[in-house]
């Protein structure tokens, strides 16, 4: 008798794994990639002498500084760690914080990068979740909170004196003189294996409450050898790591793999400093470049193509981007943008669009950057697209739009504690994005909508994305001047909200609705009232410089009831 499938909390199956379809396998880890504190000390002794860090705040380190430093800083967080499984890390990107996060790793503990930016509540909340008794962190970043935090607070800037001559000479002989098989014998780090927890990941809470997303060392890993295979990194790349650790993205593309393949990061605290941030590119001359459609903006308006000239990939994510946006960073900062897909439960990297030409499914040579999609999966990655209606799951590249599922060995091993909502998304490696879209013949994936971004209104979803695009047009705005989002209405479930900061002149909200509904192609119920449009100051954008979705819906609400 056949099993039933699982079904996901949107009321589609799981697709079964033989039914997905990946585009180009992975080849094995590494040697020696058992766990993230191996591949670092590894890397750390193959090039001492290069450059591994800088940051704004003007320290420089090696490699072997970075690998002295961490076993010393390790060496004297044991004593005040022992017998705890997670520590805190509240700390700007910075060298600091590398040293923060490899000192950890080389304990065997699970690194918990927390969010700066956040309310004390939430730091609290999330360091309760891990049962974190110890917090890494700065005066400055300390500063901002008007509540304690329920843990040690352990200073960095206090660190050099704390930490004893008997420390330090313990440090330089682990580090510079012990045999790796040595070195296991003292540093538990190095004796993890892939499938052993490596970091708590909360995820940014921009559609629901912020989850613990656990990735082992082989998720990390595995991901760090598929970007390096889709993007193919050459020695002299470096990155300038302006995204937070306690972003995946940061965590996983500016810190580890940069740390373990032996190329160079130039950090900054904040990306929402573009003068300073274009001031570090033009400096440091980094190759590589993570953002999002939000941050560039401002970057465009205030960095010059001279500052951005060094950069070669630049990979912009977590939200769309639009095309007329695409074609002014080029024209203005000479760099072609390539947009990319990832979720905190994939350790983040999922597809992503690239400058040099890829192979399709049939085999053919076409360029790797199509504006619209978010690229060709990394490799090793399975993908399914299920029809949210038939359940079917569709042909690989037929262009039908359905529930994106994936599977791989950068999934997550599941949300801390939480085992029902893990089940709702989780089936083995196979993870229910949540995002709706197609995948087309040359093998690009393209997002259309979220289903936690539909609107139900009555019996029927409303994708509020193709609802908002269409009003984009009609208003001459862009994403970031006009969003869609929805309310609880009594009589049909939620009603659509429109919010805009401005309209094409002359033009009315009326005669923006209006218009919508003269579109043939668009129902009825698409269609929001006159009165449901509120023109704002500004959306809420979280610290990543993400529109925060959470937010908009607030801000709808509070608008509404006014």
């Amino acid at each position: 008798m056949n099993k039933s499938p699982r079904m996901t909390k949107y009321g589609v199956p799981f697709p079964a794994r033989e039914k997905m379809f990946t585009l180009k396998p992975l080849s094995p880890l590494p040697v020696g990639w058992s766990s993230l504190a191996a591949a670092f000390v590894k890397q750390a002794r193959r090039s001492p002498k290069k450059l591994f860090a800088t940051d704004t705040l003007k320290q420089r380190v090696t490699f072997q500084d970075a690998l002295l430093r961490s076993c010393v800083t390790a060496r004297h967080l044991s004593r005040l760690t022992k017998g705890q499984q997670a520590v805190g890390i509240l700390v700007p990107p910075s060298v600091g914080a590398t040293i923060a996060n490899f000192a950890v790793a080389l304990l065997g503990k699970w690194s918990v990068n927390l969010n700066f930016a956040a309310t004390a509540d939430i730091v609290n909340n999330a360091a309760r979740q891990c049962k974190i008794k110890v917090i890494l962190t700065s005066r400055k970043v300390l500063e901002r909170f008007d509540t304690p935090l329920d843990a040690q607070v352990i200073f960095l800037e206090d660190l050099a004196e704390a930490i004893s001559t008997g420390d330090k000479r313990w440090g330089y002989i682990v580090a510079g003189f012990l045999p790796f098989q040595l070195m296991k014998l003292v540093l538990p780090g190095l004796r993890r294996k892939p499938e052993d927890v490596a970091t708590v990941m909360f995820t940014s809470g921009s559609t629901g409450d912020p989850k613990g997303v656990l990735l082992s060392n082989g998720n990390i890993l595995s991901n760090i050898h598929q970007i390096n295979n889709h993007a193919n990194l050459e020695e002299k790349d470096s990155v300038v790591g302006i995204l937070p650790f306690f972003h995946s993205f940061g965590f996983t593309v500016t810190l580890w793999t940069m740390a373990t393949l032996g190329r160079g990061a130039a950090y900054h605290i904040s990306p929402l400093n573009p003068r300073e941030v274009g001031s570090l590119l033009e400096k440091e001359k980094p190759t590589l470049m993570a953002s999002t459609p939000t941050l560039m903006r401002s970057y465009l308006a205030r960095c010059t193509r001279e500052q951005f000239a060094s950069v070669r990939w630049l990979l912009l994510g977590s939200e769309a981007l639009d095309p007329g946006l695409a074609a002014e960073i080029h024209e203005k900062l000479g760099v072609e943008p390539v947009e990319g897909f990832g979720c905190t439960e994939a350790a983040p990297v999922v597809a992503a669009n690239s400058p040099q030409d890829v192979t399709t499914p049939d085999g053919r040579r076409v360029h790797g950057n199509k504006i619209g999609s978010v690229g060709q999966p990394v490799a090793g990655t399975a993908i399914a697209i299920v029809d949210v209606d038939t359940h079917e799951v569709l042909p690989f590249g037929c262009g039908r739009e359905g529930l994106i599922f994936i599977a791989g060995p950068q999934v997550m091993q599941g949300y801390l504690n939480r085992p029902e909502e893990t089940a709702e998304v989780l089936d083995g490696d196979i993870y229910c994005t949540g995002d709706v879209g197609f995948v087309d013949a040359d093998g690009f994936l393209h997002i259309v909508d979220r289903m936690d971004e539909f609107s139900k209104i009555g019996s029927e979803m409303v994708p509020n994305k193709k609802v908002a695009a269409k009003l984009r047009a009609i208003a001459g705005v862009n994403e970031s001047e006009l969003r869609v989002t929805s309310v609880k209405d009594p009589a049909r479930g939620e009603r659509l909200i429109v919010l805009y900061t401005r309209l094409s002149p002359g033009l009315s909200a009326a005669d923006m609705v209006k218009a919508l509904g003269s579109d043939a192609t668009i129902p009825k119920l698409w269609v929001p009232k006159a009165g449901d449009c509120y023109k704002v100051e500004a959306f809420p954008v979280n610290n990543t410089g993400k529109i925060d979705l959470k937010g908009i819906r607030k801000m709808a609400r509070e608008l509404s009831v006014a």
